[in-house]
């Protein structure tokens, strides 16, 4: 099951991996939206049992701190940690009645603590030190109910997200490196890790 709010990216990503062998199906859902989460998790349901999670939703709109809107704050907290929380919140019941599952959540070395940080980004380095924070707690309560829960924490990566926030940033990852290793991640045991933040650095 595929989320985002465009519809022609996510049934491009459909095909292609329906072409490869796989089966998807295209969910348009704005995860800041609790009604719009509901009704993914309805469809998931109408499928089978929810056995993994992978949360990579985010915006990013950079801004000096003293020109950080209410409007930026609350709608990069609203998809970047709010829907995180529904989305992860709505999979958490659905893997307790299914027995167990894994959850992927995306954050970011902006959300690592003692790393360097851009300027301009407050907003979003405060929804992502709570992506990993929430992380934390998902494995904590997840951990007697076989739900195992891990961070993902990239530098640079590239994206079309990246290239409009910074053009001149040099990213060293792509996004077919961090989707290797998310399904590295869900095809392995996973549990002495739950709640772990996994840094990538880009220039390593």
């Amino acid at each position: 099951m595929l989320a985002a709010r465009d519809r022609d990216t996510l049934e491009a990503v459909a095909q292609r991996i329906e072409e490869a062998g796989g089966r998807a199906r295209a969910v348009p859902s704005d995860v800041a939206r609790r009604e719009d989460v509901e009704e993914l998790f309805a469809a998931v349901e109408r499928v089978g049992p929810l056995a993994a999670l992978v949360c990579a939703a985010a915006v990013l709109t950079p801004a000096p701190f003293e020109e950080t809107t209410v409007e930026i704050w609350e709608q990069t907290l609203a998809v970047n940690l709010t829907g995180t929380f529904l989305c992860c919140r709505a999979a958490f019941g659905a893997m307790r009645a299914a027995g167990g599952g894994r959850i992927v959540n995306i954050a970011s070395l902006s959300g690592v603590y003692a790393t360097d940080k851009f300027p301009g980004l407050s907003a979003y380095n405060v929804s992502k030190y709570g992506v990993i924070g929430l992380t934390e707690a998902i494995a904590v309560e997840g951990k007697a109910l076989g739900i195992s829960a891990i961070c993902l924490s990239p530098g640079a990566v590239d994206t079309q997200m990246l290239r409009q926030a910074n053009p001149e940033l040099r990213p060293g990852l792509t996004a077919r490196d961090v989707g290797q290793l998310i399904a590295t991640l869900l095809d392995s045991p996973m549990v002495a890790a739950s709640g772990a933040n996994i840094p990538l650095f880009s220039n390593a």
